[in-house]
């Protein structure tokens, strides 16, 4: 009888079944693997750092305070240089209007270093060109403080140029969401990366339309293509695209996954800068916020998905106000709007600003090269590059254009009264005299220029403007010297032993001046005083003393040194000069405040730095000597143009030949460096008072600063002298000047006078 089991299958069946398994497995392998590839690199770049942001570089913001001096055309020149736009009805932040002595500001929201500023409607009123009264209308009350977000000024890009303002979803307006759904992927937010529908209706639709009007790729499969993908079309590339849509949605949430093409998106070039991310866009634009953004706007920016340059509303507006109005009339198909509201936003012309206010260009270049070296010193290269960071800098727009106005006009004015002065340039640098920030830094008569960088790099012989170093030194030995000290104008020589050659240096006038009071010297520039003090006191002595001014080089000492034979450039001088400035105080000079992480975080405050170098009263004393100079001596063709009551110290500066003009000028709130030469060191013609100063004059002519007088330190009293003699003198005489001496010093010098009159003493 047989069993009644069931048949054991052949050994020829068993091994094909267990092949067609091993083959299976063999074949799924490279499957997981290819998957697990793609799944590494999917959520590697969507985790990461998904972009590199170029930095942001802004100017100083516009402080305004009652009893600023500010004319109200200055303020809404520079609104406008900001993108602020005039309109009576102040509908949306950045507009404003002026009626009259009155500004009413509708100012943006923005990040600052100390916290976010919100957006409010300020009142500002005038009275001769200068701040009464500033309102905050929404809250009723005074304010003593207001602020408006700065200007930016440039970027620091990525290598591949690509340039985008980071939005967060809630930050777009719904519309502009709407839109994008219209037009690009209506099942977003029901598939899971790819829709075989979507496919269908968009060739449906753009056959019923005789124009692309629906994409095939779903939202997800075009960020892939963007994200990952390189360009090529491949069925290998397809794959991976179709994969990697799956694997997207599969780990992130469809809000993520939006987020991230609205920032990604490509919409516009400008010269060599890509313009991706809505947020981006609607600066580049409209200037705007994207959350400000309205209908026929957000549908406008949306039509630019499909095709950046064919729908570019600068260069072809017929056809972006078509593109704009068929994504308009699909969001009222789909009942997203409705159709009043869209026959409205037809209506509507483009209203793209003439020019972006962002260009790739920095109006500032020489300026930025200086802040990008000094944040150097604080981030690598790649951090500037990709980060996002903001460095918000110390540039005041309003001073830079008045500086670039007087070094463009000034140059052309010299080279057309002056037939020997041809192709020069110059270089103009403005800082804070107390802070050391600078306020502006101009390169050559077109600042815009982005090439030889005058300012950092033109190294060149100062000449007489070394001459206070010399002057310092002296009054620092004050058992010995003082501004009535009598000096040796008489001829001079110095052998040099390994040469043999003799140096003999003369004056400007080719005249000796015999004995002469040392604020006499100092003011006109006598070139042997200076020499025949200056080896009195050593070269050694000198040179520290330069050094302690602020002169980092190395650099060997001559005779000739005395007379400005080192070559710094204008930086280095202001530098200089700068603790001069500040009453004795090494400040360096420096371009940054703040620099922010690009979501609004403080990474670093460039703080104030001061240290001492000098005693205040003997820099007081150099100081009022400085400016005798500019009232009666070397700088005194500034003076015809000075208010009386205003208190400047200046120093001129002729380089051998007359190759290079310099003139150093300052008061208790800014100080001006200012040179003039040509790139190619041939001879000017120009000497310091009658090439820089004639510019540095026509500069604070434009500014028209307050006058500030300095602050007196103490202890010192003040005495009538002759100016030409250093003798005492009476209030009213011929000649006389008022000289400040300090207190503990005047016995030694009531020693030195032969014709002493107590009754001068003035209290």
């Amino acid at each position: 009888m047989r069993g009644t089991g069931r048949t054991r299958p052949s050994p020829s069946r068993w091994f094909i079944f267990r092949l067609r398994w091993v083959i299976l497995v063999l074949l799924m392998v490279p499957v997981f693997s290819y998957v697990s590839v793609l799944d590494a690199e999917v959520r590697e770049v969507f985790e990461g750092k998904r972009w590199a942001l170029p930095a942001r570089v802004y100017a100083r913001p516009l402080e305004i305070y009652a009893g600023m001096k500010l004319p109200p055309a200055l303020l809404a020149e520079e609104l406008e240089a900001i993108g602020y736009k005039k309109n009576q009805a102040l509908s949306e932040p950045g507009h404003y209007i002026r009626k009259g002595n009155t500004l009413v500001v509708r100012t943006r929201e923005f990040q600052f270093w100390d916290g976010v500023e919100q957006s409010t409607e300020l009142q500002i009123c005038f009275n001769d060109d200068t701040v009464s009264e500033l309102v905050n209308l929404r809250e009723k009350r005074r304010l003593s403080l207001a602020r408006i977000e700065p200007k930016l000024i440039g970027k620091i890009y990525p290598t591949h140029n690509e340039d985008r303002v980071l939005v967060k979803l809630d930050e777009v307006p719904p519309l502009l969401i709407q839109s994008l759904i219209a037009s690009e992927d209506r099942q977003f937010f029901e598939h899971n990366g790819i829709s075989m529908r979507g496919i269908a209706r968009a060739f449906l639709q753009n056959i019923k339309q005789g124009a692309v009007v629906q994409g095939g790729s779903t939202i997800t499969q075009q960020l892939v293509k963007n994200f990952y993908l390189s360009p090529e079309r491949t069925l290998n590339r397809k794959m991976n695209e179709a994969m990697m849509s799956l694997l997207l949605e599969w780990h992130y949430s469809k809000e993520q996954i939006l987020e991230a093409y609205l920032n990604e998106v490509f919409l516009g070039q400008d010269g060599s800068r890509a313009i991706h991310g809505v947020g981006l866009a609607s600066w580049f634009y409209f200037n705007k916020p994207v959350g400000q953004l309205k209908l026929h706007e957000v549908a406008l920016i949306t039509s630019l998905i499909r095709g950046a340059s064919q729908y570019n509303p600068r260069r072809n507006p017929d056809r972006a106000i078509q593109r704009r109005n068929l994504i308009l009339d699909l969001m009222a198909q789909l009942n997203m709007i409705g159709s009043p509201d869209a026959e409205l936003a037809k209506a509507e012309p483009l209203g793209v600003i003439e020019k972006p206010i962002d260009r790739n260009q920095s109006p500032y270049p020489a300026f930025l090269q200086l802040v990008r070296q000094q944040v150097q010193q604080d981030y690598r290269d790649e951090d500037l590059r990709s980060e996002g960071l903001q460095i918000f800098t110390t540039l005041d727009p309003v001073v830079q254009g008045m500086a670039e106005k007087a070094m463009s006009q000034g140059i052309a004015r010299l080279e057309r009264e002056n037939r020997g002065s041809r192709n020069l340039q110059g270089a103009m640098l403005v800082t804070g005299s107390e802070s050391g920030e600078i306020l502006a830094m101009v390169n050559g008569k077109d600042s815009q220029f982005a090439g030889f960088n005058r300012p950092m790099e033109a190294q060149r012989q100062i000449g007489s403007l070394i001459k206070v170093a010399v002057y310092l030194a002296a009054l620092e030995d004050f058992r010995t010297y003082s501004l009535v000290s009598t000096l040796k104008d008489m001829a001079y020589e110095w052998h040099n032993k390994n040469s043999r050659e003799v140096w003999r240096p003369k004056n400007y006038d080719n005249r000796e001046h015999g004995r002469v009071p040392l604020h006499y010297a100092l003011a006109n520039s006598f070139n042997l005083a200076t020499v025949h003090l200056g080896m009195e006191l050593g070269l050694d002595s000198i040179k520290k003393t330069l050094q302690r001014m602020g002169v980092e080089r190395d650099f060997q000492m001559y005779p000739s040194t005395l007379l400005g034979s080192l070559e710094l450039s204008p930086l280095e001088v202001t530098q200089m000069y700068q603790t001069l400035a500040s009453g004795g105080f090494r400040v360096p000079l420096r371009a940054i405040r703040n620099v922010l992480t690009h979501d609004g975080k403080p990474l670093q405050r460039y703080a104030l730095s001061v240290e001492q170098r000098f005693d205040s009263t003997v820099v007081f004393l150099l100081n009022h000597a400085l400016q005798l100079a500019v009232r009666e001596g070397t700088g005194r063709q500034v003076a015809r143009n000075l208010p009386e009551d205003m208190v400047v110290s200046g120093k001129t500066g002729t380089s051998n030949s007359l190759r290079d003009s310099w003139f150093a000028g300052f008061d208790s709130q800014m100080l001006a460096v200012t040179w003039i030469g040509r790139d190619d060191n041939k001879p000017t013609g120009l000497s310091g008072s009658s090439g820089a100063m004639r510019v540095w004059r026509e500069f604070i002519d434009n500014l028209a600063p307050r006058p500030y007088p300095p602050v007196e330190p103490s202890p010192l009293q003040w005495r009538w002298v002759d100016y030409k003699t250093g003798r005492w003198s009476t209030r009213g005489a011929r000649g006389a000047v008022k000289l400040p001496f300090i207190t503990d010093r005047l016995a030694g010098a009531d020693n030195l006078m032969q014709n002493s009159a107590q009754s001068a003493f003035m209290e």
